[in-house]
């Protein structure tokens, strides 16, 4: 028998428009249905070389205060899924070498749902070969044993959907700053969630000097906080910049997001060093 390896890529992690894994190129990574729409399209792209197939269904996850990911079968008090509300269609796809398929996704029985958010993940799984698997010719049993490992690769998009007006509060705490084993400067802090929904943002970190001179130092865009988390702990690696030196001022951590052409102040917080 052939080990196969089974890779999931969490796109709720990334703050990508578009992300290929597995020769599987995909787009939008993220979906958030907030009552402005009924149907959305994810594009799929075959950027390989070969044929392959893929199967789609919803699968639930939750991210931990450390980012970590693990699979749900029952939601805990606060968490609500979406995929019940969501009809999608097709369940499969075969896609030759650069060939392209758009899954439909709708919702339905809206009128139903209670104020807050609702969230899912849409799963895109890449089938083994049966040939590979199964199929092999028969070889001499008397040659040396070999191993093949097959990777199977997933991704996994998020599907949101809020209902009503959102309540969120954020704010950032615990601010810290290291040093790595090889001289960088490293950033941590806590952003804190309160409200009916997830916060999706972008973290923007500056250095402010005693003359009041300010140097961009780092960005971590899409970072998201999901119900019903209260908290998430982020590290972020500050850009190297021979010109500055870090020894005193005031470090400005901004999370902000977009709404149209504006940018929306959602938290900020300031370590003096």
């Amino acid at each position: 028998m052939v080990p196969v390896i089974f890779i999931i890529v969490f796109l709720f992690l990334s703050s990508s428009n578009l992300m290929a894994q597995g020769n599987l190129q995909v787009t939008p990574t993220r979906l958030i249905f907030d009552g402005s729409q009924k149907f959305i399209n994810v594009n799929l792209v075959n950027i390989g070389k070969d044929s392959a197939n893929y199967t789609i269904s919803f699968i639930q996850y939750r991210m931990s205060d450390e980012s970590s990911v693990e699979e749900i079968t029952t939601p805990v008090p606060g968490q609500r899924f979406a995929d019940k509300y969501i009809r999608y269609f097709p369940r499969s796809v075969r896609l030759g070498p650069g060939e392209f398929q758009i899954i439909k996704l709708q919702l339905i029985n809206s009128e139903k749902l209670e104020s807050g958010e609702y969230r899912s993940h849409l799963y895109l799984r890449a089938l083994p070969d049966e040939k590979i698997l199964g199929n092999e010719e028969k070889k001499d049993t008397t040659a040396a044993l070999s191993i093949k490992i097959i990777p199977i690769f997933g991704i996994s998009i998020p599907v949101i959907i809020r209902v009503g007006k959102s309540n969120t509060v954020l704010n950032i705490t615990d601010l810290k700053l290291e040093k790595t084993p090889d001289g960088h400067n490293r950033l941590f802090l806590t952003i804190h969630r309160t409200g009916n929904m997830s916060s999706i943002g972008d973290i923007s970190v500056t250095y402010r000097a005693p003359n009041g001179k300010e140097t961009r130092l780092g960005v971590a865009e899409g970072m998201v906080i999901y119900t019903p988390n209260l908290l998430r702990r982020f590290t972020i690696d500050l850009e190297k910049n021979s010109s500055v030196v870090i020894n005193k001022g005031i470090i400005h951590v901004t999370y902000t997001m977009k709404n149209g052409n504006n940018t929306v102040k959602l938290a900020e917080a300031d370590l003096s060093i």
